[in-house]
């Protein structure tokens, strides 16, 4: 194997989850944590073990995206303890607390916090689902944090305890922050487990529907209030296809947006207790460019503690997307949790193909996308990567994709960032491995596209 091969470029959403047991935290109040038990394999497809659960090659990509957001959508799930106004869900009166330690280091104390919750109705699909990618946009001002977890009921009708999908705040404690942010692992059970950011559905079980819960956390006695703008889930049914077929190119002409390009190779050595930099910050640098392409990112005194100062904005977003549990940067809700953070509406979801991606690029918005390949597999990027996130920016004129790629073929160098890929092998990058994953981000101003009939967006 090749050297590069060895590199697996941007192990951060590699091969190898952090299989740390015990994921329960000690609770008490009204906060139910998730079950708990030695179950937390890696997140590549490629990678997955026999037992998920598949459904059979050649069938239909189901995708369809549940979100919340607005007073309506609150007002319709149970609450407890919280209130609905024009920003979001608030903390009202709490009904509990509980009592919580970081997970890292080992010994920290634990702190007592106030609690309220929301509950979702239960949603159906359409189809019976063996995925699920919940993704917020949540502000957490100092001392405040929450907590996504998701239930559901199977094919055979039995329900599910509820399993943690992510503890986030914006900050670290060293900033002010309440919590160092974390997934959870070993939440495994015979019908389903936690892979960092993503349920699945193990032993061909499914779910015909399921619910969300975020449960808001203050520290006890304090009247802020972290506040939940949106709250989303992406649930999917996608078929075990090694490849895929071409998709029709129906943009019809050259569109490429004005993203600036950062490579990610250019942080090689930066911060190691933040992963440091080089191949494991793929996503927070393709994170970092289209916040950038919006005019948003960290200002110049947030920046004052980053060294060397060159692109800055890539070492910070790499420490505010930090997961202290999977030990790197590559969470996918925890990316986009931290883009929303500077009031874009984001998302995590999945794409049937380039063809639905057109239209995003059409509007305007470009499209981070999660891919896994052989250096073989995708002429012209010069490595092999078990994980990887890089940009869609655009479509050449015959409908390849022109993508702000961080890896920058391994070269420190922001000028080998952008690079166009072949149409048929970008696509079989993405789809088979990560089943079309992508972080979607937009300013208000910039509306999204028309979603098809099964609604991904």
């Amino acid at each position: 194997m090749s050297e590069r091969s060895l590199q697996a470029v941007c192990r951060n959403i590699a091969l190898s989850r952090r299989q740390l047991l015990g994921g329960s935290v000690a609770a008490g109040g009204a906060l139910l944590f998730g079950a708990s038990s030695a179950d937390a394999e890696g997140r590549s497809r490629r990678s997955r073990p026999g037992r998920h659960t598949k459904v059979a090659a050649g069938s239909p990509r189901h995708i369809r995206l549940h979100r919340f957001a607005g007073s309506g959508c609150w007002a319709s799930g149970t609450r407890d303890g919280v209130t609905v106004g024009s920003a979001g869900l608030r903390i009202g009166t709490p009904t509990g607390t509980i009592e919580y330690a970081d997970p890292v280091p080992a010994g920290s104390p634990k702190r007592t916090y106030d609690v309220a919750s929301w509950v979702s109705p239960m949603q159906r699909s359409g189809f019976a689902l063996t995925e699920l990618i919940a993704s917020w946009n949540v502000d957490t001002p100092n001392g405040t944090w929450v907590q996504i977890d998701v239930r559901g009921r199977a094919e055979n009708g039995t329900q599910t305890g509820w399993f943690v999908l992510g503890r986030w705040c914006r900050n670290d404690p060293d900033q002010g922050g309440a919590i160092r942010r974390t997934s959870v692992d070993g939440q495994g059970t015979d019908y389903a487990t936690v892979w960092t950011d993503t349920l699945h559905l193990l032993n061909n079980h499914t779910l015909t529907e399921f619910q969300l819960r975020v449960q808001l956390m203050r520290a006890q006695g304090s009247s802020v209030t972290p506040t939940v703008r949106s709250l989303s889930a992406m649930v999917s049914a996608l078929p075990d296809d090694a490849t895929v077929p071409v998709s029709e190119f129906t943009l019809g002409r050259e569109r490429i947006l004005d993203v600036p390009t950062y490579s990610q190779e250019v942080h090689a050595g930066h911060y190691p207790q933040w992963s440091g930099g080089g191949e494991a910050w793929c996503s927070p640098t393709s994170s970092s460019m289209v916040l950038a392409s919006f005019g948003l990112g960290p200002s110049k005194s947030d920046l004052s503690w980053v060294q060397p100062p060159v692109d800055g904005q890539v070492d910070y977003a790499a420490r505010n997307t930090f997961d202290y549990t999977y030990d790197g940067c590559g969470n996918w809700p925890f990316n986009t949790a931290y883009t929303g953070s500077y009031g874009l509406s984001t998302f995590v979801t999945r794409l049937r193909s380039l063809t639905e991606a057109e239209a995003f690029i059409a509007a305007g918005i470009p499209v981070i996308t999660a891919v896994s390949f052989d250096e073989s597999e995708l002429d012209g990027a010069g490595y092999s990567t078990a994980g990887h996130l890089m940009v869609l920016v655009g479509f050449a004129a015959n409908g390849d994709p022109v993508m702000n790629d961080p890896a920058s073929h391994l070269k420190p160098d922001d000028a080998q960032v952008r690079v166009t890929y072949k149409r048929a092998q970008f696509e079989n990058a993405w789809l088979p491995s990560s089943g079309g994953t992508v972080y979607i981000n937009h300013p208000a101003s910039v509306r999204l596209p028309k979603a098809p009939w099964e609604a991904n967006w």
